[in-house]
């Protein structure tokens, strides 16, 4: 969660994508997307998805946006926008684009030109439709579980900071019992649930329960949305 620490402390999208990309890129990352919109009434497509248009910050080369390889892959050949129908909070770009397949060989060429060998994302869902999303591109297509789960992570709390900006989680901020937090606390410095009951004197069953009883009132939809949505808030 370090990686977000700086971010948190933005004032405008802008800044929290700049600060969190200077952190990143220290980390290997060459390329950084964000987006603050509303999801489209209309059918979700490629086209669709980017009408939406929103507040969108990129970090990339100069050539990239507005390319022939940039506009393929954002309006001709955009699998990502699976992800959002999904509902997904944390995936990577070959999660949906698998590097072997023939069908996204151009779509991995492409992306090649901005040296992204994969990305991963962290997809934030508010009230009224609003979606905070992030894409940080590395030139690695492996860069290690660890390194995975700590980016994401840290990719999701900075999606949460740009919710923020959007007013959608302002309206009413939940009360949580000091055991919902102390379980949030907990699956956050990465205890799973059995240590979590020995720690706290209580059952696996309960610890869930508490768990799920602070997503709900969080509005989350799973867990790393819930440890993400409390960093955000400054609850950890």
């Amino acid at each position: 969660m370090q990686l977000a620490d700086d971010a948190l402390m933005a004032a405008t999208p802008q800044d929290a994508s700049i600060r969190f990309f200077r952190a990143a890129s220290r980390m290997g990352a060459t390329y950084l997307q964000t987006r603050l919109y509303r999801r489209p009434m209309a059918r979700l497509t490629p086209e669709a998805h980017w009408a939406a248009g929103g507040v969108i910050i990129r970090m990339s080369p100069e050539r990239w946006p507005g390319s022939s390889a940039f506009n393929y892959i954002c309006f001709e050949c955009n699998p990502l926008v699976s992800a959002i129908r999904e509902n997904r909070t944390r995936y990577r770009f070959s999660d949906f684009a698998p590097h072997d397949a023939p069908a996204y060989r151009a779509y991995w060429e492409a992306l090649g030109e901005a040296d992204i060998a994969d990305a991963h994302c962290a997809t934030s869902y508010g009230s009224k439709g609003v979606i905070a999303s992030l894409h940080l591109g590395f030139g690695d297509r492996n860069i290690g579980a660890d390194m995975e789960r700590a980016v994401q992570m840290a990719g999701l709390i900075l999606t949460e900071r740009l919710m923020d900006f959007s007013g959608s989680l302002k309206d009413d901020i939940p009360h949580l019992s000091d055991r919902e937090r102390d379980c949030l606390a907990f699956l956050a410095d990465g205890r799973q649930d059995r240590e979590i009951a020995d720690l706290l004197g209580i059952t696996e069953t309960t610890v869930r329960f508490h768990v799920d009883n602070a997503r709900r009132k969080l509005g989350a939809r799973n867990r790393t949305q819930a440890i993400a949505r409390v960093a955000n808030l400054r609850w950890l």
